[in-house]
């Protein structure tokens, strides 16, 4: 690779990236809202079943070998 091409390698992905961009289907304010709400509700939820696993292995931990 010569170092003369470099300008014109970075210029050429560059264009190509625009044109790409612009073919994709981006979602709506109301989409992304939505599965912002989803993804989140469903951290909370995952988030809970280990808090709750981690208490009660705590507690088994605590009431037969400590």
């Amino acid at each position: 690779m010569k170092i003369g091409n470099i300008p014109q390698k970075i210029s050429g992905f560059l264009k190509e990236v625009r044109t790409e961009m612009k073919k994709v289907n981006w979602p709506t304010r109301k989409e992304t809202i939505k599965y912002t709400l989803i993804v989140v509700g469903f951290c909370v939820v995952t988030a809970a079943f280990l808090g709750g696993l981690d208490a009660f292995y705590q507690f088994l931990l605590n009431k037969f070998i400590i």
